[in-house]
């Protein structure tokens, strides 16, 4: 059995990965501060006896006595990251920092959770691992995307001077049952909006792309990636290459959901990507991964969480 840290541990992707790893027969250590996570979302873990959680900001230095580290701490969606767009920046860089002091000091595996974001807008189409990205340092995205891109940075550094294990993985976009109702990304908004029979906003024309993986698929890439052969670090892209406009998207949970909906064009926010979509070529050769829940199938069951949620 091991004992493992889970941070971010309370937020949509960390709540289905203490699970996982508890399902595996490991003690979990959930650390989470609780701006975004929600503990909703661990609640059903609270009572076995293999679980903890405990309150805590990443930006400050943690001990404890571990075997592995998953850091997945940090704000994911615009409208949460960009609230508080300095803290998010330190808890990319300091929580890495700090993270991987731990893992030095415990001499342990760690595995990052990076994104697709540090491709930027990306001028090549789609993106593999090789692919540097066309990131603005200066928007009001940057926070993000360039935090992300410093902590990958900080991983490989430790990993070449302190040979510290690491595995690196960049998620491309994500959803499932847990995501906050008000995140405001795509698929959650959709939702929400189509339930709720308010107009689905869209920004731009609605031709820009994005890739869907269901939550599921993601953790168990998370999970083959943690326990990869020894020497490979990555950077590996999980995600679904399956790629759908927003007017796609849009269409579909309207037809799902049943909804009147109409749809309604806001103008596209600065720095917005016009097209994401994973190359997973390194992911099936060396974790023998790939998505196996098509976007249809993983939208009725986000589509059934939300409805609950909305009528509880």
């Amino acid at each position: 059995m091991k004992r493992i840290l889970v941070t971010g541990g309370a937020g949509f992707l960390g709540s289905h990965l203490c699970e996982r790893l508890l399902n595996e027969g490991n003690e979990v250590l959930c650390v989470d501060n609780l701006f975004t996570g929600r503990k909703f979302n661990i609640h059903h873990l609270l009572d076995d006896k293999n679980f903890e959680f405990l309150r805590h900001d990443v930006t400050f230095p943690l001990y404890a006595e571990v075997d592995e580290v998953y850091n997945l701490a940090c704000p994911a969606s615009p409208v949460h990251y960009q609230f508080d767009p300095v803290q998010t920046t330190k808890t990319s860089v300091i929580g890495a920092i700090n993270m991987l002091g731990l893992a030095k000091r415990l001499r342990i595996k760690i595995l990052q959770a990076s994104t697709s974001e540090v491709y930027g807008d990306p001028e090549i189409h789609p993106q593999p691992e090789s692919y540097k990205g066309s990131v603005s340092t200066t928007g009001i995205r940057a926070c993000y995307d360039e935090g992300k891109r410093c902590a990958e940075t900080l991983f490989f550094d430790y990993h070449r001077q302190h040979k510290v294990a690491i595995k690196v993985m960049r998620i491309f976009n994500t959803y499932g049952p847990r995501m906050h109702p008000n995140d405001g990304r795509v698929v959650s908004n959709f939702i929400v909006q189509a339930l709720k029979g308010q107009d689905i906003t869209i920004f731009g024309d609605g031709k820009q792309t994005r890739s869907f993986c269901y939550v599921d698929d993601n953790i168990e890439g998370m999970y083959r990636l943690m326990n990869s052969r020894d020497g490979f670090t990555g950077p590996v892209n999980i995600g679904n290459p399956g790629e759908f406009t927003m007017l796609e998207l849009a269409q579909l949970v309207i037809e799902m959901t049943g909804s009147k909906s109409q749809l309604k064009f806001l103008p596209l926010p600065q720095d917005d990507p016009m097209q994401r979509q994973p190359v997973i070529d390194l992911a099936k050769k060396e974790l023998d991964w790939e998505p196996i829940v098509d976007l249809r199938t993983g939208l009725v069951k986000t589509i059934e969480y939300f409805d609950h949620l909305l009528k509880s």
